[in-house]
Protein backbone atom coordinates (compact mmCIF):
# COMPACT_ATOMS: atom_id res chain seq x y z
CA UNK A 1 0.00 0.00 0.00
CA UNK A 2 1.53 3.33 -1.07
CA UNK A 3 2.07 6.06 1.50
CA UNK A 4 1.23 9.72 1.05
CA UNK A 5 4.56 11.44 0.31
CA UNK A 6 6.04 13.39 3.23
CA UNK A 7 9.01 15.73 3.36
CA UNK A 8 12.06 13.62 4.30
CA UNK A 9 14.59 14.53 6.96
CA UNK A 10 17.38 16.11 4.84
CA UNK A 11 19.92 15.39 7.56
CA UNK A 12 19.17 11.67 7.49
CA UNK A 13 19.32 11.57 3.68
CA UNK A 14 22.68 13.37 3.74
CA UNK A 15 24.07 10.92 6.32
CA UNK A 16 23.00 7.89 4.27
CA UNK A 17 24.43 9.48 1.11
CA UNK A 18 27.93 9.53 2.66
CA UNK A 19 28.01 5.74 2.23
CA UNK A 20 28.62 6.30 -1.49
CA UNK A 21 32.24 7.19 -0.70
CA UNK A 22 32.72 4.92 2.33
CA UNK A 23 35.08 2.08 1.43
CA UNK A 24 34.00 0.12 4.51
CA UNK A 25 30.44 0.06 3.20
CA UNK A 26 31.26 -2.30 0.30
CA UNK A 27 28.13 -4.23 -0.54
CA UNK A 28 25.90 -1.40 0.69
CA UNK A 29 26.69 0.71 -2.32
CA UNK A 30 25.03 3.76 -3.81
CA UNK A 31 23.92 3.84 -7.42
CA UNK A 32 24.29 6.86 -9.65
CA UNK A 33 22.88 7.49 -13.10
CA UNK A 34 23.03 10.62 -15.19
CA UNK A 35 20.14 9.71 -17.41
CA UNK A 36 16.94 7.75 -17.06
CA UNK A 37 17.32 4.02 -17.45
CA UNK A 38 15.29 0.93 -16.78
CA UNK A 39 15.61 -2.83 -16.88
CA UNK A 40 13.12 -5.64 -17.30
CA UNK A 41 12.75 -8.79 -15.22
CA UNK A 42 15.60 -8.05 -12.81
CA UNK A 43 16.08 -10.90 -10.35
CA UNK A 44 16.32 -9.83 -6.71
CA UNK A 45 17.94 -12.89 -5.10
CA UNK A 46 17.39 -12.02 -1.43
CA UNK A 47 15.38 -9.66 0.81
CA UNK A 48 16.71 -6.13 0.72
CA UNK A 49 15.71 -2.50 0.99
CA UNK A 50 16.64 0.64 -0.92
CA UNK A 51 16.69 4.20 0.35
CA UNK A 52 15.85 6.82 -2.29
CA UNK A 53 18.18 9.82 -2.01
CA UNK A 54 17.78 11.66 -5.31
CA UNK A 55 15.43 11.16 -8.25
CA UNK A 56 12.57 8.68 -8.55
CA UNK A 57 12.25 4.92 -8.91
CA UNK A 58 9.36 3.17 -10.63
CA UNK A 59 8.94 -0.53 -9.89
CA UNK A 60 6.41 -3.07 -11.08
CA UNK A 61 5.64 -6.78 -10.94
CA UNK A 62 2.62 -8.65 -12.25
CA UNK A 63 0.80 -7.81 -8.99
CA UNK A 64 2.23 -4.43 -7.89
CA UNK A 65 3.21 -1.04 -9.34
CA UNK A 66 4.90 1.61 -7.18
CA UNK A 67 6.76 4.93 -7.42
CA UNK A 68 9.40 5.91 -4.85
CA UNK A 69 10.82 9.35 -4.07
CA UNK A 70 13.43 10.66 -1.58
CA UNK A 71 12.28 9.85 1.93
CA UNK A 72 10.84 6.49 0.89
CA UNK A 73 12.23 3.16 1.96
CA UNK A 74 11.64 0.47 -0.67
CA UNK A 75 11.42 -2.95 0.98
CA UNK A 76 11.62 -6.27 -0.88
CA UNK A 77 10.68 -9.10 1.47
CA UNK A 78 11.37 -12.14 -0.70
CA UNK A 79 13.17 -13.33 -3.80
CA UNK A 80 11.39 -11.95 -6.87
CA UNK A 81 11.74 -10.36 -10.29
CA UNK A 82 10.93 -6.72 -10.93
CA UNK A 83 10.78 -4.24 -13.78
CA UNK A 84 12.46 -1.00 -12.71
CA UNK A 85 13.05 2.51 -14.06
CA UNK A 86 15.46 4.87 -12.28
CA UNK A 87 14.81 8.54 -13.08
CA UNK A 88 17.39 11.24 -12.20
CA UNK A 89 16.31 14.37 -10.37
CA UNK A 90 15.75 17.11 -12.99
CA UNK A 91 17.53 19.76 -10.89
CA UNK A 92 20.74 17.87 -10.12
CA UNK A 93 20.67 15.43 -13.03
CA UNK A 94 21.45 12.57 -10.62
CA UNK A 95 19.75 9.43 -9.42
CA UNK A 96 21.07 8.19 -6.10
CA UNK A 97 19.95 5.37 -3.85
CA UNK A 98 21.48 3.13 -1.21
CA UNK A 99 20.76 -0.57 -1.59
CA UNK A 100 20.98 -2.66 1.58
CA UNK A 101 20.92 -6.47 1.30
CA UNK A 102 19.35 -8.13 4.33
CA UNK A 103 22.14 -10.63 4.89
CA UNK A 104 21.48 -14.20 6.02
CA UNK A 105 23.08 -13.50 9.43
CA UNK A 106 20.66 -10.64 10.18
CA UNK A 107 17.65 -12.59 8.92
CA UNK A 108 18.66 -15.63 10.97
CA UNK A 109 19.10 -13.47 14.09
CA UNK A 110 15.64 -11.93 13.68
CA UNK A 111 14.07 -15.37 13.14
CA UNK A 112 15.78 -16.70 16.27
CA UNK A 113 14.73 -13.74 18.40
CA UNK A 114 11.08 -13.79 17.29
CA UNK A 115 9.10 -16.00 19.70
CA UNK A 116 5.56 -14.79 19.05
CA UNK A 117 2.91 -15.84 16.55
CA UNK A 118 4.00 -15.00 13.01
CA UNK A 119 2.65 -11.69 11.71
CA UNK A 120 0.93 -11.33 8.35
CA UNK A 121 3.24 -12.22 5.45
CA UNK A 122 2.55 -9.01 3.53
CA UNK A 123 3.24 -8.32 -0.14
CA UNK A 124 6.68 -8.86 -1.72
CA UNK A 125 7.19 -5.10 -2.26
CA UNK A 126 6.46 -2.38 0.27
CA UNK A 127 6.77 1.40 0.50
CA UNK A 128 7.73 2.63 3.98
CA UNK A 129 8.55 6.00 5.53
CA UNK A 130 12.30 6.35 6.00
CA UNK A 131 11.97 8.63 9.03
CA UNK A 132 10.09 5.92 10.96
CA UNK A 133 13.36 3.96 11.14
CA UNK A 134 15.75 6.91 11.45
CA UNK A 135 17.40 5.96 14.76
CA UNK A 136 18.21 2.39 13.72
CA UNK A 137 19.42 3.49 10.29
CA UNK A 138 21.78 5.98 11.91
CA UNK A 139 23.14 3.22 14.16
CA UNK A 140 23.62 0.97 11.11
CA UNK A 141 25.36 3.69 9.12
CA UNK A 142 27.67 4.64 12.00
CA UNK A 143 28.63 0.99 12.51
CA UNK A 144 29.51 0.62 8.83
CA UNK A 145 31.55 3.80 8.83
CA UNK A 146 33.64 2.45 11.74
CA UNK A 147 33.92 -1.01 10.20
CA UNK A 148 31.97 -2.53 13.11
CA UNK A 149 30.14 -5.16 11.08
CA UNK A 150 28.73 -7.07 14.05
CA UNK A 151 26.92 -3.93 15.21
CA UNK A 152 25.82 -3.25 11.61
CA UNK A 153 24.21 -6.72 11.42
CA UNK A 154 22.53 -6.19 14.80
CA UNK A 155 21.03 -2.95 13.49
CA UNK A 156 19.76 -4.80 10.41
CA UNK A 157 18.20 -7.48 12.63
CA UNK A 158 16.45 -4.71 14.59
CA UNK A 159 15.12 -3.26 11.34
CA UNK A 160 13.86 -6.67 10.23
CA UNK A 161 11.93 -7.09 13.49
CA UNK A 162 10.44 -3.61 13.01
CA UNK A 163 9.44 -4.44 9.43
CA UNK A 164 7.77 -7.63 10.66
CA UNK A 165 5.90 -5.64 13.31
CA UNK A 166 4.59 -3.57 10.44
CA UNK A 167 3.06 -6.60 8.72
CA UNK A 168 5.92 -7.92 6.58
CA UNK A 169 6.24 -11.31 8.25
CA UNK A 170 7.51 -13.16 5.19
CA UNK A 171 10.98 -11.93 6.26
CA UNK A 172 10.73 -14.40 9.15
CA UNK A 173 10.17 -17.34 6.82
CA UNK A 174 13.11 -19.17 5.30
CA UNK A 175 11.61 -20.28 1.97
CA UNK A 176 12.69 -23.54 0.37
CA UNK A 177 14.47 -22.51 -2.84
CA UNK A 178 13.54 -24.13 -6.12
CA UNK A 179 16.11 -26.18 -8.01
CA UNK A 180 16.71 -23.28 -10.40
CA UNK A 181 17.26 -20.87 -7.50
CA UNK A 182 19.70 -23.26 -5.83
CA UNK A 183 21.72 -23.53 -9.03
CA UNK A 184 21.61 -19.75 -9.62
CA UNK A 185 23.09 -19.21 -6.16
CA UNK A 186 25.77 -21.82 -6.88
CA UNK A 187 26.72 -20.12 -10.16
CA UNK A 188 26.67 -16.66 -8.53
CA UNK A 189 29.30 -17.84 -6.02
CA UNK A 190 31.70 -18.58 -8.93
CA UNK A 191 30.26 -16.81 -12.00
CA UNK A 192 33.57 -16.87 -13.90
CA UNK A 193 33.75 -20.69 -13.77
CA UNK A 194 33.18 -22.70 -16.94
CA UNK A 195 30.07 -24.43 -15.61
CA UNK A 196 28.96 -27.67 -17.23
CA UNK A 197 25.96 -29.88 -16.60
CA UNK A 198 28.10 -32.54 -14.89
CA UNK A 199 29.15 -29.97 -12.25
CA UNK A 200 25.52 -29.62 -11.17
CA UNK A 201 24.87 -33.36 -11.42
CA UNK A 202 27.80 -34.03 -9.09
CA UNK A 203 26.77 -31.28 -6.65
CA UNK A 204 23.15 -32.45 -6.48
CA UNK A 205 23.82 -36.18 -6.71
CA UNK A 206 21.42 -36.70 -9.61
CA UNK A 207 21.67 -37.93 -13.16
CA UNK A 208 21.78 -35.61 -16.15
CA UNK A 209 18.37 -36.83 -17.30
CA UNK A 210 16.81 -36.12 -13.90
CA UNK A 211 18.42 -32.67 -13.77
CA UNK A 212 17.11 -31.75 -17.23
CA UNK A 213 13.64 -33.08 -16.43
CA UNK A 214 13.39 -31.15 -13.16
CA UNK A 215 14.66 -27.95 -14.75
CA UNK A 216 12.22 -28.39 -17.62
CA UNK A 217 9.39 -28.50 -15.07
CA UNK A 218 10.52 -24.98 -14.05
CA UNK A 219 10.75 -23.99 -17.75
CA UNK A 220 14.54 -23.76 -17.52
CA UNK A 221 17.55 -25.32 -19.20
CA UNK A 222 21.14 -25.62 -17.96
CA UNK A 223 22.43 -23.24 -20.63
CA UNK A 224 19.77 -20.60 -19.97
CA UNK A 225 20.28 -20.91 -16.24
CA UNK A 226 24.04 -20.30 -16.46
CA UNK A 227 23.60 -17.26 -18.71
CA UNK A 228 20.80 -15.83 -16.55
CA UNK A 229 22.74 -16.26 -13.29
CA UNK A 230 25.88 -14.67 -14.73
CA UNK A 231 24.00 -11.66 -16.09
CA UNK A 232 22.08 -11.23 -12.83
CA UNK A 233 25.39 -11.14 -10.96
CA UNK A 234 26.75 -8.66 -13.49
CA UNK A 235 23.72 -6.43 -12.82
CA UNK A 236 24.52 -6.61 -9.10
CA UNK A 237 28.16 -5.64 -9.70
CA UNK A 238 27.21 -2.75 -11.97
CA UNK A 239 24.86 -1.38 -9.34
CA UNK A 240 27.01 -1.90 -6.25
CA UNK A 241 30.59 -1.24 -7.45
CA UNK A 242 32.46 1.18 -9.66
CA UNK A 243 34.28 -1.54 -11.59
CA UNK A 244 34.95 -0.90 -15.31
CA UNK A 245 32.63 -2.74 -17.69
CA UNK A 246 35.49 -4.91 -18.97
CA UNK A 247 36.25 -6.07 -15.41
CA UNK A 248 32.58 -6.85 -14.72
CA UNK A 249 32.37 -8.86 -17.94
CA UNK A 250 35.48 -10.87 -16.98
CA UNK A 251 34.22 -11.52 -13.46
CA UNK A 252 31.06 -13.13 -14.78
CA UNK A 253 32.79 -15.32 -17.32
CA UNK A 254 32.78 -13.24 -20.52
CA UNK A 255 36.09 -12.90 -22.34
CA UNK A 256 34.66 -10.45 -24.86
CA UNK A 257 33.19 -7.13 -23.71
CA UNK A 258 31.19 -6.89 -26.93
CA UNK A 259 29.59 -10.30 -26.31
CA UNK A 260 28.80 -9.32 -22.72
CA UNK A 261 27.20 -6.03 -23.81
CA UNK A 262 25.02 -7.80 -26.40
CA UNK A 263 23.88 -10.53 -23.98
CA UNK A 264 23.18 -8.02 -21.21
CA UNK A 265 21.17 -5.74 -23.51
CA UNK A 266 19.20 -8.70 -24.88
CA UNK A 267 18.42 -9.93 -21.36
CA UNK A 268 17.44 -6.63 -19.70
CA UNK A 269 16.68 -4.26 -22.56
CA UNK A 270 19.43 -2.01 -21.17
CA UNK A 271 22.97 -1.13 -22.26
CA UNK A 272 25.17 -1.85 -19.21
CA UNK A 273 26.98 1.46 -19.74
CA UNK A 274 23.73 3.31 -19.01
CA UNK A 275 23.87 2.33 -15.35
CA UNK A 276 26.64 4.88 -15.01
CA UNK A 277 28.57 3.62 -11.98
CA UNK A 278 31.91 2.77 -13.59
Amino acid sequence: MALTPTLPDPGLLAEIATLADCQRAEGYACITARREHGASSVEIPQPQFAILLQGRKQVSTAQQSMTFVPGDLFLITQRCRIDVVNIPDPASGLYLSAIVPLCSEALSAARTLWNEPLPAAGLPLAQLALDAHADTLRQWRAALERGHYTEARLALATLIVAFCRGGHGSLLLAPEPSLGERLRDLIAAQPERDWQSHDFESHLGMSGATLRRRLASEQLSVRELIADARLAYAMQLLYTTRLPLKTVAARVGYRSLGSFNRRFAARYGLDPAEIGNS
